[in-house]
């Protein structure tokens, strides 16, 4: 699943081609808005909350989240679109550019005055203007007994944080990602940690990964083969189908009452 820099971004190359502009083409392949027309509408804003992608007119904010698979790609008119056609979702063109997301996980459209229903459940955006680390703290620290591999995961916590920065953000901090939230000492400078490493991937392009899709290389700080878990589902439907990487010698595994853990690499 697309990270919250991807997300980011994408929106960012949307709001150049779109934002200012008016609707001449508006083409939604979804059945639910297949009858929408928004030709000659403004679009007034594109910005991103997380996950979340939102095209704003002066009524209406067209929300699209990537999912696994989806893609935002920005075309001149007439351009060949580099991905197959029959995976667009959803196309708006201007006199000079054309928009398309392609195999988008979610489309739908809602009053600018709901916008707000789609993110509520969200914790702070780490890419957002808002950040508050201190809330963000505050929610990891509600499930003390969760592993923090699973808890950044969360959206519910933070926003913007997949798998490649749960991994980035532990290995950085030295914390085995099975940690219990309530167990590690600086929690809030691991927030800090994961709003920096979120900040400079969308910011300073091309993300450069430490761990992430290195299982059995070399770890870049102390040369043990790194390796990949699955984390056991805590049972609110967090997904944990998903390998964790670190390294197992500079992120000790917890232990319980001395003991190490049992469990080997995945």
């Amino acid at each position: 699943m697309p990270e919250g820099d991807t997300v980011y971004l994408a929106a960012a190359r949307l709001r150049r081609a779109l934002a200012g502009k008016t609707l001449t083409r508006s083409d939604f392949r979804v059945p639910k808005y297949a009858t929408l027309d928004l030709r000659g509408q403004v679009v007034e804003s594109v910005g991103s909350y997380g996950k979340h992608l939102f095209v704003r007119t002066p009524e209406l904010s067209i929300h699209t989240h990537l999912k696994m698979e989806g893609v935002w790609r920005v075309y001149e008119p007439g351009q060949r679109w580099t991905k197959p056609g029959f995976t667009a979702r959803l196309v708006l063109g201007t006199d000079d550019a054309e928009a398309v997301g392609f195999s988008l996980g979610l489309v739908e459209v809602l009053r600018r005055g709901d916008e707000h229903m789609a993110i509520d459940h969200l914790g702070p955006d780490l890419l957002g203007p808002e950040w508050d680390a201190g809330e963000a703290v505050r929610r990891l620290r509600e499930r003390p007994e969760r592993a923090i591999g699973l808890a950044l995961l969360d959206q519910r916590n933070l926003a913007g944080i997949g798998n490649i920065y749960r991994s980035e953000v532990c290995f950085l901090r030295r914390v085995h990602p099975a940690t219990p939230v309530g167990e590690i000492e600086d929690l809030p400078g691991l927030v800090d940690e994961a709003h920096r490493v979120l900040g400079e991937a969308a910011h300073k392009p091309p993300r450069r990964v430490l761990v992430y899709g290195r299982q059995r290389r070399p770890c870049p700080r102390c040369g043990t083969n790194l390796v990949v878990q699955l984390l056991g589902d805590d049972g609110d439907g967090t997904r944990a189908d998903r390998g964790i990487y670190f390294c197992p010698k500079c992120q000790v595994r917890p232990t319980v009452n001395g003991v190490a853990e049992p469990g080997g690499p995945a």
